[in-house]
């Protein structure tokens, strides 16, 4: 035992170990050979020590002659340590997202605390690396002041993952029409409150009128906001849904057990509080004989076996759907066909295929798209056919009726897409009925997310 203390007790094998590890985690891994810089700080850490006798000794020594000096310091380094180990951890291995919204209801409850795998799919390096730790683009106690510095701006680059997305994954991925946002009202998606301005005073009078009544900021990729749905359609993949039924490929979706639509429920006599709370009903609206709610098919078989229930009728949502074009009369429950895109596939270009495809030509993949009399022009030169550059997906929310998904603003590049959704380590109903220690679901605590 003795001599294999001493064996890792050598200055030169914690060099040569150190520097190992540091390699392959931060050169290999990254594929950023600017990172090599960091062996020389390793090697004079563990070897020559020449930052310790000239600079760092000066601290030792006013740690030994100041009890309050010393106590400042171990709190200071502590707090720097951990920072910096909570900053790499949520960097390349997991971070933790807390469900804010219906939109995946029954799978996932509002008040669900989820640890989301970056491991899964590879962790994504930062676009913006200069940043304020443990905030997303706002800075605490502001609703107006950014976070971030986009003085250094990295392109995108995922690390190797354990695997590629998988159909019917739940994913966590950043909001693609995020990129422009209203300062003052940021609950809302600047497209579509740019379409009823456009609607109400015409294309560039409206785009006036927006940008004079409200601050327009731009963010980069990894400062839009975090959004988790089910990943329903890979690259490559066609999807249709017809009367709100979704089919990729031209079969029905897998069964998705938590997966529900809204409903209208007409009965005879009220529906009693423990009729919701055995359907875990939490939203809808409605009372008497009469009311509007969201319903997996088992709690419509259940509803429909009560005596007072006279009718349960799925809603059909009509509201208008991508890509938000004359040409596409397309809606949330009756949609499509449509292609998703693969990278290095090549499509032919025409202008009827633009309202589809143009927002990841010009936008995602960054090119300078433009209509002209004579054709369809990508950087300057006529084209006729294009070839992606990147994958894209198609998300959606289980609860279908009351989600904000790929249905109204499109596809998800490869580049948003954050983690994998594993387990919920934390479930507390935020209903505001039920008080501490109550609130928290037990039978949801490390719930493997299917």
């Amino acid at each position: 035992m003795g001599k294999i203390r001493k064996f890792f007790g050598n200055k030169w094998v914690g060099f040569t170990l150190a520097t190992i590890l540091y390699v392959l985690w931060f050169v290999v891994w990254t594929g950023n050979l600017w990172l090599l810089l960091g062996v020389p700080v390793i090697y004079d850490l563990y070897i020559s020590r020449l930052f310790y006798r000239y600079v760092w000794s000066k601290n030792t020594r006013l740690c030994e002659k100041s009890a309050a000096y010393r106590s400042v310091y171990e709190w200071v380094s502590a707090i720097i340590f951990a920072t910096v180990v909570a900053s790499l951890i949520h960097l390349f291995v997991f971070q933790m997202y807390v469900i804010p919204s219906s939109s995946m209801e029954k799978t996932l409850l509002i008040g669900d605390y989820l640890y989301v795998s970056k491991v899964t799919y590879g962790p994504q390096m930062p676009n913006t690396p200069l940043s304020f730790p443990f905030v997303h683009h706002t800075m605490p106690f502001s609703q107006t002041k950014k976070s971030f510095s986009e003085c250094i701006k990295w392109p995108y680059h995922r690390l190797k993952g354990l695997r590629q997305v998988k159909r019917n994954d739940v994913v966590v991925f950043n909001f693609p029409a995020g990129d422009t946002v209203l300062l003052e009202n940021q609950a809302v998606t600047y497209y579509d409150v740019l379409r009823d301005y456009q609607h109400q005073y015409g294309e560039e009078q409206g785009r006036r009128e927006l940008e004079n009544n409200y601050t327009v900021i731009t963010r980069p990729v990894d400062k839009r906001e975090n959004y988790i749905k089910r990943c329903v359609a890979l690259p490559g993949d066609s999807i249709r849904i017809i009367d709100s039924e979704l089919f990729v490929n031209g079969e029905p979706q897998q069964t998705i057990p938590g997966k529900q639509y809204c409903y209208t429920v007409r009965t005879s006599s009220p529906l009693t509080q423990y009729t919701f709370e055995k359907l875990g009903i939490t939203e809808g609206s409605g009372s008497g004989n009469h009311y509007f709610m969201p319903l997996t098919d088992n709690d419509v078989e259940e509803l429909l076996k009560m005596d007072n229930v006279i009718s349960v009728t799925r809603y059909t949502a009509e509201d208008e759907a991508f890509p938000h074009d004359g040409r596409y009369p397309w809606t949330a429950d009756n949609f499509g066909p449509l292609w998703i895109p693969k990278k290095g596939a090549t499509i032919t270009l025409t202008e009827d295929i633009l309202p589809l495809y143009g927002r990841i030509i010009d936008v995602y993949e960054d090119n300078d798209l433009e209509v002209r009399g004579d054709g369809i022009y990508i950087n300057g030169e006529r084209s006729d056919t294009y070839t992606f550059k990147m994958d894209y997906y198609w998300m959606m929310g289980d609860n279908r009726h009351n989600s904000a998904d790929s249905r109204y603003w499109g596809f998800v590049p490869e580049d948003h897409i954050v983690g994998k959704a594993s387990f919920i380590w934390l479930s507390m109903d935020r209903s505001g009925n039920k008080g501490f220690p109550s609130n928290i679901r037990w039978n949801r605590m490390f719930r493997k997310i299917e």
